[in-house]
């Protein structure tokens, strides 16, 4: 897990002020996120909206995958209101780390909100960076295995089920799965087969 190291001072709050403007004079009434270097050092922060526009500046997430003890992954589907890829299926577990959080919070709070799942014990895979033409992400993967009574929620997620490996294999490809689950499934499946 790449550890986030914040400055003692509050990072200073990206796009720059303009001309005339002071950084504290702006209104900042979104979720704000830290932005970072490769190494995890924190050099910003930056309103969700921004880091999502194109600004493609390198921002932390999470992102658990669920495993039964029958072998099968939890996906969720996104909800309709996602602003990127909505109705698709995706990682169990997903979402920003939020200013001034560690990623193991981030990562608790996440499952918290998503799926109401608080009592996990995650194994950490692997962070790499994922690009696209909206936005750039330093991804923290976990996984976890057990039994779990996940109940998710229908403003993050419309709906939740297990599937078998097989299975998300047969349907890659067919613009059922978000891209970045299935450049991760493709690098990480036969890992999370592994674990059990």
């Amino acid at each position: 897990m790449i550890e986030l190291m914040y400055p003692m001072r509050p990072a200073p709050v990206l796009p720059a002020p303009r001309a005339g403007e002071e950084e504290r004079d702006r209104k900042v009434s979104e979720e704000m996120l830290p932005v970072v270097d490769v190494s995890g050092e924190v050099v910003g922060q930056a309103a969700r909206s921004y880091v999502h526009g194109g600004s493609r500046l390198l921002h932390p997430v999470v992102h658990l995958h669920i495993i039964d003890r029958l072998g099968r992954l939890y996906i969720q589907k996104r909800s309709a209101s996602k602003d990127l890829y909505p109705g698709r299926w995706d990682t169990a577990v997903g979402g920003h780390v939020g200013y001034g959080e560690t990623v193991a919070e981030a990562l608790v709070r996440e499952a918290s909100e998503e799926l109401k799942l608080f009592d996990f014990n995650p194994v950490f895979l692997d962070a790499y960076i994922h690009e696209n033409e909206r936005e750039r992400e330093l991804v923290n993967v976990f996984a976890t295995i057990g039994s779990f009574r996940l109940r998710p929620d229908p403003d993050e997620v419309s709906e939740g089920r297990y599937w078998t490996f097989p299975e998300i294999e047969a349907a890659l490809g067919g613009e059922v799965f978000t891209p970045n689950f299935e450049s991760e499934f493709t690098r990480y499946g036969k890992t999370l087969e592994a674990l059990l």
